[in-house]
């Protein structure tokens, strides 16, 4: 199987505010908007996020269709200090200040208007093997 690109999709009480805050933050852009769900894209990144309105009825299975609770969003960016320097003057709300893991990852975390968490990451040291 060839896979050309991918997407996430997720299900938020207000998919225009998720997408405001991901292009503002993040420097994604709008792909496609309608009533009911926003699709942002990120520079030649074969990815696509779409925020879907909460209670879709185009959603299947209905019973999956809830808050994507647990999920995080992470992004591999160059330098998580000049990022996070970035991202707190624009005001995003942090809610994990920036750490470094003894394995190696370097890491802040960013809360959306929906709740969904925002990661951006990079390595102090690439892990072995």
């Amino acid at each position: 199987m060839q896979i050309d690109t991918y997407t996430v999709s997720l299900n938020v009480a207000d998919p225009k505010a998720s997408a405001d805050f991901i292009v503002e933050h993040f420097g994604f852009r709008r792909l496609m908007e309608i009533d009911e769900l926003v699709s942002v894209g990120h520079g030649d990144v074969p990815f696509t996020i779409v925020f879907l309105q909460q209670g879709l009825a185009s959603f299947k299975p209905a019973s999956q269709a809830g808050v994507a609770n647990g999920l995080l969003l992470a992004f591999s960016v160059g330098d998580v200090d000049a990022a996070y320097q970035e991202i707190t003057a624009a005001g995003a709300p942090v809610v994990t200040p920036i750490e470094t893991e003894p394995w190696g990852e370097r890491y802040f975390q960013i809360e959306d208007p929906n709740g969904l968490i925002l990661q951006a990451v990079g390595w102090v040291e690439q892990p072995a093997g």
